[in-house]
Parts: C-alpha cells; sequence; structure tokens
C-alpha cells in the first residue's frame, strides 16, 4: 500500500488561479453560446435538428411538455 501525499501551494501566483474577471467572461460567454444553442434548436425549421434537441431533453429527464 502506497500513501499519497500532495502539498499545496501557497503561492498566489500559481497557474491554477483565476480572477474574478477571467471567471465572469468565462461565465457570460458560457451563458451567451448556452442561449445560442437553445434557441437555434428549439426554433429551429429543420425538423433533425428540432427532433434531436427534443429527444435529448426527454433522455436527460427534462420535462418539456
Amino acid at each position: 500500500m502506497s500513501i499519497i501525499t500532495s502539498t499545496g501551494s501557497t503561492d498566489k501566483s500559481s497557474a491554477g488561479t483565476t480572477t474574478l474577471s477571467q471567471r465572469l467572461t468565462a461565465a457570460v460567454c458560457a451563458s451567451i453560446l448556452g442561449a445560442c444553442l437553445v434557441y437555434f434548436a428549439g426554433f429551429s425549421h429543420i425538423e433533425a435538428v428540432h427532433n434531436a434537441a427534443h429527444d435529448t431533453r426527454h433522455s436527460a429527464a427534462f420535462p418539456c411538455h
């Protein structure tokens, strides 16, 4: 049996830190992308796209009716 230990870095300039503005920018971009995808799939006149989105919602147990 081996023991794995890790030492946490308390240095604030490490590569894993993000600023609040970076997180907000990512959240806003993700929200806009998600809204565009929902709008495209929901109001698409292409039946294949609309039906695929509809079936995906049902398979994820998300009610849509």
